[in-house]
């Protein structure tokens, strides 16, 4: 595996325009999931697709009740680098620290997850949107499944 640009350059003949952060979670991605999970292991899941680049985007979340923090966070993808390591690292910003409260996850934006991942080049931000954006639609789901049990409860 390359150390750095000038490994990269040697080995491929062009360079790592990503930073080290970007690096450490493409090659090592946290929180993946390469099958299916269990049923009942997550409390909502969301998908979304960018027809631009032809990634998809898998996020499945677990939340505790109580606090209304993420605890769980697994995701799988088909796609680039950069869509890999912003969700990679979008997974542990949400969980760190005890979880984060979905209505303050519901918020991350691309900008912030770029920021965490030291920057991405300009033709790849689009690929940073595709896990805040699956995250969003798992809360959503979670929301609506969780008003769904609250209003058949006597």
């Amino acid at each position: 595996m390359a150390k750095n640009k000038a490994d990269v350059k040697e080995a491929s003949g062009k360079e790592w325009y990503y930073s080290q952060i970007v690096k450490k979670h493409f090659f090592n991605p946290r929180n993946f999931i390469v099958n299916e999970p269990k049923k009942g292991e997550y409390d909502a899941e969301g998908e979304v697709g960018k027809s631009v680049c032809g990634d998809v985007m898998r996020v499945w979340i677990s939340v505790d009740s109580g606090t209304q923090k993420i605890k769980k966070f697994g995701w799988k993808t088909f796609g680039c680098a950069s869509a890999i390591a912003a969700t990679s690292i979008l997974s542990e910003i949400v969980t760190e620290k005890g979880g984060m409260k979905i209505d303050k996850a519901y918020k991350i934006t691309p900008r912030e997850i770029t920021a965490r991942l030291g920057g991405l080049p300009l033709r790849k931000i689009h690929c940073s949107v595709l896990g805040d954006e699956a995250l969003r639609t798992a809360i959503d789901n979670y929301k609506k499944s969780h008003r769904a049990i609250r209003a058949v409860k006597p």
